[in-house]
């Protein structure tokens, strides 16, 4: 295994997270992840109440005995969930790792480090994730433009987001956006990273709990094949170029407001997609690195192969050009 800060905080055996994605983040794959040595990560509000993560989180740790982590993403709504009820089952179920994503985590972090809980929180540009630092996360996720879901709205991709950040932050840092094979493990690693958390990559795996023709979507697609939506509204996120999504630029692009595509962004149509393989029901999240992707690999053979390509790309490739 390749042996990072990161890896030695966590207490896992490869640099590589598995994020926390909305209706893919459940225990199959969660535990697929980290049984094969990386960190797998529950996403908590793909559950419907508390109580229903708590099984979740029962049902992994019957899978693995390994380091797992739940995400916790916090966004401002007109009718929020109960997070503070979600945060609570988190600690009762004596999780160690949890990612924090969406607002400032201040008001989580002393309570989650009070049970002896590590956080990761999830940034988009550097000045967040200095924010987070100085709030005593034990670690930082930051996003590059590549990235799926909401990248921000600076524009930075990863390969000036990812040193810019480093030479700010101290504690283990992993690059997200548009990771999916050894090359990329040993480019973050390059910029300054201390490992990569992929999204993409993982929803096109064998465990990934979502409809074959999502994955096989995934495979025939290309880094082209993307849409950002929600760039008027200053709220943009990644999707899977389809006709909805681009239906949604279309019409926020003449001026219509977020009540005009609301019904055509809803999150149970996304998880319509998932469940059914309808790749236009709605819109999904994916990544520009699809246009890596051309297998369906089960988590294990994709960890190792990662690991092992990225250890021969430093012990030869590399190191051959050293004269």
């Amino acid at each position: 295994m390749i042996t990072t800060k990161f890896t030695d905080v966590f207490g896992v055996e490869a640099p590589i997270v598995q994020g926390g994605m909305q209706w893919v983040g459940r225990a199959e794959l969660a535990s697929a992840v980290s049984q094969a040595g990386g960190l797998g990560i529950l996403t908590a509000l793909t559950q419907p109440t508390p109580e229903a993560l708590a099984a979740e989180i029962s049902r992994t740790r019957d899978l693995t005995d390994k380091p797992f982590g739940v995400n916790l993403t916090i966004l401002p709504s007109i009718n929020p969930p109960p997070y503070e009820e979600y945060r609570d089952v988190i600690i009762e179920s004596g999780v160690g790792i949890v990612e924090t994503a969406g607002a400032n985590p201040a008001a989580y972090v002393p309570v989650f480090h009070d049970a002896g809980i590590k956080v990761l929180h999830k940034c988009t540009s550097v000045r967040h994730a200095v924010k987070a630092q100085q709030l005593g996360v034990d670690g930082i996720s930051i996003d590059g433009f590549e990235c799926a879901g909401h990248p921000g709205e600076d524009d930075i991709p990863g390969l000036i987001l990812i040193p810019a950040a480093a030479r700010h932050i101290d504690i283990p840092m992993i690059a997200s956006g548009g990771f999916a094979d050894a090359r990329g493990l040993v480019a973050a690693l390059a910029l300054g990273a201390d490992g990569v958390n992929m999204g993409t990559r993982f929803l096109c795996t064998a465990e990934a709990p979502v409809h074959e023709r999502v994955k096989r979507q995934i495979v025939r697609s290309t880094e082209l094949d993307t849409e950002l939506i929600f760039r008027p509204l200053r709220n943009t996120a990644r999707v899977a170029s389809n006709s909805v999504s681009r239906k949604v630029v279309e019409m926020l692009d003449i001026r219509a407001e977020f009540t005009d595509v609301q019904e055509l962004v809803a999150g149970s149509r996304g998880r319509t997609v998932f469940e059914t393989g309808d790749l236009d029901a709605g819109i999904w999240h994916v990544s520009t690195a699809q246009g890596l992707i051309d297998d369906i690999p089960t988590c294990a053979d994709l960890i190792d192969r990662i690991v092992a390509g990225a250890r021969d790309l430093m012990d030869s490739r590399l190191a051959r050009m050293i004269v």
